[in-house]
């Protein structure tokens, strides 16, 4: 046996021991004991799958679980897409969906398509080892595992429902089954990250999808399709089948309030720190089903280093509180945001800053960071975003922040609000921002690599597009702090200036 193939019967062992061990049920139960159970179960889908699959369900199924369940089993011809974010199970609750179909005899030819044979065989490998090893499946419907076709990829319950996998562009002739055409296709993952670049890749995808994979059904017979893939591209196979489907049914990782949709499963914290780990980029396309393109208005930042701060007139720390109700609650959402912002010789260096989901008592404890970064080396002018959308929340509940946090520092930082009308936010940023980093005189301070917060400011420059698609809240807060500067700027010149004058000495940042 070559290492490969011996590996992946130790996997398989262990995974059918645990299998085993999960699904535990009491087999002395007498028969019309069992019988009424299994028609208990079988009149609720989602009781049904708590008692098959106990260690699959190991958390509360979330409303819009419920809901696709509900369309999946109800319907027998059916064309439903879930582009559900990663962690929220949509490879899962459409296995336990199927199954569930076939061991109650409404289907019974199942196909399995992927990207490749391999992904194919990998995801129907879940359902084999359940017919053969799970418990409760045993118990309830018998012996499912075939006395002659038990192959990886290729094999029939002994009840006569076949399983077949299929690559991409494969032939998929030959998935009959005695007189039984494929009643169910399962499309997962079929898009790939490298594909998604190439248009002729998924039009020729696509056209195999519509040409060969779809034709292999009866038309007499009902057939159940489902897609199962995130939005990893504007134009993709995911796509393209949601603009055909009964229903497409999109689920982020967070709800429109910026709220965890599952949140048994996955807890905010737990969020936070998955996506604090990764780029904002893939962060919106794995998460929030959002194909965001780099480099589209802001082609790259530069990182630079910043002059000293006693050759700046006048430093902006500008703030954007983004605003919530719950004054003790992050906001999970948009991002609060306060950078510190200076012109010198025609640039507009961001020096440091803060972008992140805080509390609104955090956000006022980074004015007071920033201030010890720049004590005594430069005047610094603070100001708040108050904008019709957020007053009287500036009133009400940063007023007492900054009230108690001067008791508590010993030290009071004077804020004043920015009640700029302010036009559409893309529009701003792309008009006063995008000039200056198109000519390189927008620099981000390079002694702040090492920062997050400067990090996420950058990769949010990097996704602005027209509609917003991705966060931009770090770029509107530079573009409130460079509207400042200018005004004050101006002012401190009469009404026209120019940037920049000799160091008094040599200190830096």
């Amino acid at each position: 046996m070559k290492l490969k193939d011996k590996q992946a019967f130790i996997d398989w062992d262990a995974y059918r021991k645990s299998l085993l061990s999960a699904t535990e049920v009491d087999f002395n139960m007498p028969y019309a004991e069992r019988e009424k159970k299994r028609l208990k179960l079988e009149s609720d889908p989602v009781a049904w799958m708590l008692e098959m699959f106990p260690n699959y369900a190991k958390y509360p199924f979330a409303p819009f679980h419920k809901r696709a369940i509900k369309r999946i089993v109800n319907n027998p011809e059916w064309y439903e897409v879930l582009s559900w974010s990663r962690e929220l199970s949509k490879s899962t609750v459409t296995m336990m969906s199927v199954l569930y179909l076939v061991l109650t005899g409404k289907k019974r030819n199942v196909v399995m398509v992927s990207n490749s044979y391999d992904s194919a065989e990998r995801l129907l490998e879940p359902y084999r080892a359940n017919l053969d090893t799970n418990q409760r499946i045993k118990f309830y419907y018998g012996e499912q595992r075939g006395l002659t076709n038990w192959e990886k990829g290729n094999f029939s319950t002994r009840h006569g429902a076949a399983f077949r996998a299929v690559g991409a562009l494969q032939s998929p002739r030959g998935t009959r089954k005695d007189e039984i055409r494929p009643d169910t296709i399962l499309v997962d993952d079929i898009d790939t990250d490298q594909d998604v670049l190439n248009p002729e890749i998924i039009k020729k995808r696509w056209n195999w999808v519509e040409e060969a994979l779809i034709p292999t059904r009866s038309i007499s017979e009902a057939l159940l399709l489902i897609f199962c893939g995130n939005i990893i591209a504007k134009d993709c196979c995911i796509t393209r089948a949601g603009a055909k489907a009964d229903h497409w049914d999109v689920v982020n990782i967070r709800d429109k309030e910026g709220k965890s949709t599952w949140s048994e499963k996955n807890t905010e914290a737990h969020i936070d720190r998955v996506l604090s780990k990764i780029s904002t980029k893939s962060a919106q396309q794995e998460y929030f089903n959002n194909p965001v393109a780099e480099g589209t208005t802001f082609k790259e930042m530069y990182w630079g280093k910043v002059p000293p701060l006693n050759r700046f007139s006048i430093l902006v720390a500008y703030g954007d509180p983004a605003p919530s109700n719950k004054t003790g609650k992050k906001t999970t959402g948009s991002f609060k945001s306060v950078f510190l912002c200076g012109i010198c010789d025609a640039n507009l260096y961001v020096i440091t800053g803060f972008l992140d989901h805080v509390t609104n008592a955090d956000f006022v404890e980074w004015f007071y960071a920033i201030k010890t970064k720049t004590v005594g080396r430069a005047q610094v002018y603070n100001y708040i975003e108050n904008n019709t959308l957020q007053d009287p929340f500036y009133q009400q509940v940063f007023i007492p922040l900054f009230i108690a946090a001067a008791k508590a520092h010993g030290d009071i930082i004077g804020i004043t609000p920015d009640e700029r009308k302010k036009p559409d936010k893309f529009s701003r940023i792309e008009g006063s921002l995008e000039p200056l980093n198109r000519q390189g005189r927008l620099i981000l301070n390079e002694a702040e690599k090492g920062n997050p917060h400067m990090v996420r400011l950058s990769d949010q420059f990097l996704l602005v597009q027209p509609g917003l698609p991705a966060p931009a809240d770090g770029p509107d807060c530079v573009e409130g702090a460079y509207w400042i500067l200018n005004q004050k700027l101006s002012a401190l010149a009469g009404g026209s200036f120019s940037t920049g004058h000799k160091p008094i000495n040599k200190k830096r940042i």
